[in-house]
């Protein structure tokens, strides 16, 4: 666990935050600083770790399994599951028209 500078112990949650906030700066840096020419490869690799969402989602709903399964875990998770899943197929329909632009006609 961290430890704050003064010797007391962080807030689990207030450290995960800063994470978050650090993730959300460094995903708008990276993707801004791409060329426009990878833009489209881009996409795709994004739309392919929606993936992991999806196996993680999969293994929210089948909780079933686990002695204190809840149905809010299986509600989180069949949600999370859709959502991931418009992502994906709708971000590879995306990338298929914008390939579609570079293609010659004829």
């Amino acid at each position: 666990m961290a430890h704050g500078a003064i010797g007391g112990a962080i807030d689990p949650f207030i450290f995960r935050l800063a994470i978050f906030v650090l993730a959300i700066f460094v995903g708008y840096f990276v993707v801004w600083s791409v060329t426009p020419a990878l833009h489209t490869p881009l996409m795709s690799v994004t739309n392919a770790i929606s993936s992991v969402i999806v196996v993680g989602a999969l293994l929210a709903v089948g909780v079933h399994l686990a002695s204190d399964a809840s149905w809010v875990s299986k509600l989180f998770g069949f949600i999370a599951l859709v959502f991931a899943s418009v992502n994906i197929f709708g971000g590879f329909l995306v990338t298929q028209r914008m390939l579609a632009m570079y293609k010659k006609k004829g």
